[in-house]
């Protein structure tokens, strides 16, 4: 994964079943994206954290999608691109009508770094 404007993140391993989504993340530590977040101390943004699951969930599901509502995000722990390699994201999903509801987890070394629980509808 890696959309034309972000090389933040790439997959190295999706598995997907039954409304479960494992997929192990390689961070890109010379992205842009960290540039001006922040100069000489990066860290990788929680919008970076929120476009990544989302295009994680579209890749899985191989629809286009919008978020619909956030109605939990937590940004736990932060994220240093300079010492961590990999990250796992966890997403647990169900379509509800026509909407997703999604429940995810992003952590490295079983440290959990950002919580999110909202919806998606497909565009």
């Amino acid at each position: 994964m890696s959309s034309a404007n972000n090389d933040l993140f790439r997959i190295k391993n999706i598995a997907h079943e039954d409304g479960i989504i494992l997929a192990v993340l390689r961070i890109n530590p010379n992205s842009e994206i960290l540039a001006g977040h922040f100069p000489g101390h990066p860290v990788i943004p929680g919008a970076c954290m929120l476009q990544t699951l989302k295009e994680v969930l579209e890749n899985a599901l191989k629809i286009a999608i919008l978020l619909k509502k956030a109605d939990s995000l937590k940004f736990m722990r932060v994220i240093d691109p300079a010492n961590t390699e990999t990250v796992l994201l966890d997403i647990v999903y169900k379509f509800a009508d026509e909407v997703i509801n999604v429940t995810a987890k992003l952590s490295t070394d079983e440290i959990m770094c950002f919580k999110f629980q909202g919806s998606f509808i497909e565009v």
